[in-house]
């Protein structure tokens, strides 16, 4: 294995290699809002790191075994990355939001052998039983924020600053030498069901090494997420892209807050940062301002930004979008700026992947049908793992290619635009099938909402294939929120099939830690009794207040 391959795909070779070249080279910051930033240099990653993986090694870790991870996006989290393959450790990211029995799912079902997390998990009572109860050796990250509260895990676990306060170690050794061993375990979001756990290699690194060149980054660009470091985007457009030094260095946020978006922006400097989920919306459906070109940002990487916010979006805070698809499981695809349709998210790189829509049996349907995205590689076949799931996986890439469950259409040109999840399916009213990102911006842009998704569900009526639209909207004052007004603006401004039949009022919207809205999470809650549900024909539009509390 050439040393060129392996510091591309190790992260702790990778670290190491650039700490020898630039030790005070910034690789990245962590923006703690009104506390000070956290700026971590490369020579810091590789003490750390090396220090982390003694402490793991101290404790019997190795080669094989899997390590949890349940962290904010703290420093914390990339030092484990860097400990973990030094070692040939397995990391298994865990959303730090995660308790109860999906809690003890996630380190079950990966057969974790230790978990290390943060002071602000633990001090949730109920979560840090569930963590002790697992039996597992756990170390505790004092974070910036924790400390700031006041929490103080040392009484009762062990705290890893006392790891990083000491001397720095002899070097602990690097034990990956072959790209096809496993690297990480990730869950994915589970939108429907229990989430299944895909099995990445090293040499997945090789398609992620090439995407900062897809996506157009600069080598003075400075990247933010404030999406988790336990999900696959904050990884692949944000941290990599830091660590192999093809940016300036790159900013997280422990965790996405859309007003602060453009604060975090202005403070460091940035100049793309990525769009994944509802974030463009909840963005975009905050009130208008004379500071929303005031920042350096350029380029937005996005990853679902609806093609009736994508104009308004950029000629409102003077950006540019790069619309790309990625899959846990390996697909990807992706639009430049300037390039193809608004509303497509492009097209495989030809040299790399190539992708087919296809029906339930299989059969590519002609340009303009909806069906099923498959991609395979150029000239080979699909391969990937789902973890103790080998049906899953044989189904997932049968016939060579990977079957994504997104149901998508193509255009003449070969560009791809995304409609709906298969498993979900789509919103079909008065025979027409809907598309939900007009309804999603018409509510969004409505003053006083401060979130919103649009959802199906079956037809009340009981129309066959039909669906009533519900949307979701989190609202900044429930008590004096004029939804007749609500209404109104949209008969206004919606045809009549694009009207929703159903407003719900919640708290907040149930995301997954990428962003993803959990949309049979809002199902439940809408059948709840108690729920804020209001049946859009039964609102009278000459009031103009206050909200209606009933059952749909």
């Amino acid at each position: 294995m050439t040393t060129d391959l392996l510091e591309t795909c190790v992260i702790s070779r990778l670290v190491e290699a650039q700490a020898a070249r630039q030790p005070d080279r910034v690789a990245f910051v962590v923006d703690h809002h009104d506390l000070p930033a956290e700026e971590v240099t490369f020579g810091d990653l590789a003490v750390r790191g090396n220090q982390l993986a003694h402490e793991l090694r101290r404790a019997g870790l190795g080669a094989g075994d899997r390590v949890a991870v349940m962290l904010r996006n703290v420093p914390e989290f990339v030092y484990a990355y860097a400990a973990h393959s030094q070692l040939g450790v397995e990391t298994v990211p865990i959303d730090p939001r995660s308790r109860g029995e999906k809690l003890r799912y996630f380190l079950d079902f990966a057969e974790c052998r230790a978990l290390i997390t943060g002071d602000e998990v633990v001090a949730d009572e109920a979560v840090a039983a569930d963590i002790a109860a697992a039996g597992l050796p756990v170390w505790v990250a004092s974070t910036a924020e924790g400390r700031a509260r006041g929490l103080d895990p040392s009484g009762a676990w062990p705290v890893l600053d006392e790891t990083f306060a000491g001397p720095e170690r002899p070097h602990a050794g690097q034990y990956v030498e072959d790209l096809t061993r496993p690297w990480l375990l990730a869950y994915t979001s589970g939108t429907t069901g229990n989430p299944k756990a895909i099995l990445f290699t090293y040499n997945r690194l090789l398609l992620y090494r090439r995407l900062p060149g897809f996506f157009g980054y600069r080598d003075d660009d400075i990247p933010y997420t404030g999406l988790s470091l336990t999900h696959g985007n904050a990884i692949i457009a944000t941290l990599l892209p830091a660590l192999w030094g093809v940016v300036r260095h790159s900013v997280f946020s422990p965790g996405f807050t859309k007003s602060r978006l453009w604060d975090v922006c202005r403070r460091h400097g940035v100049t793309t940062w990525s769009n994944l989920g509802g974030i463009a919306t909840a963005v975009y459906s905050e009130p208008a301002s004379p500071g929303d070109r005031d920042h350096s940002v350029r380029l937005v990487v996005s990853a679902g930004m609806p093609r009736e916010v994508w104009e308004p979006f950029e000629e409102r805070f003077g950006v540019r979008i790069l619309e790309w698809y990625g899959t846990m499981e390996g697909g990807f695809a992706y639009k430049p700026v300037g390039v193809g349709p608004v509303g497509s998210f492009g097209k495989p790189p030809p040299d790399l992947l190539e992708a087919d829509v296809v029906d339930d049996e299989d059969r590519p349907v002609p340009p303009g049908q909806p069906g099923e995205l498959v991609l395979r590689p150029v000239g080979g076949e699909a391969v990937m793992e789902y973890y103790k799931n080998p049906e899953a996986s044989a189904k997932k890439v049968r016939g060579g290619w990977l079957h994504t469950g997104d149901a998508v259409r193509r255009d003449a040109d070969g560009f791809l635009f995304f409609l709906h999840r298969q498993e979900e399916g789509g919103l079909r009213k008065l025979g027409e099938f809907i598309a939900e990102g007009f309804i999603r911006r018409v509510v969004a842009e409505f003053p006083g909402v401060d979130d919103v998704h649009i959802y199906g569900i079956p037809s009340r009526a009981g129309a066959p294939g039909e669906t009533d639209i519900v949307a979701a909207v989190v609202l900044t004052d429930s008590a004096r929120f004029p939804l007749a007004a609500l209404i109104a603006h949209c008969r206004q401004r919606l045809e009549r099939s694009h009207v929703p039949d159903i407003v719900q009022v919640v708290d907040a919207l149930p995301k997954t830690a990428s962003e993803k809205v959990q949309t049979r999470f809002l199902v439940e809650a809408l059948r709840a009794p108690g729920a804020s549900v209001v049946d859009v024909d039964a609102i009278d539009l000459r009031r103009t207040e206050g909200l209606v509390s009933g059952h749909a």
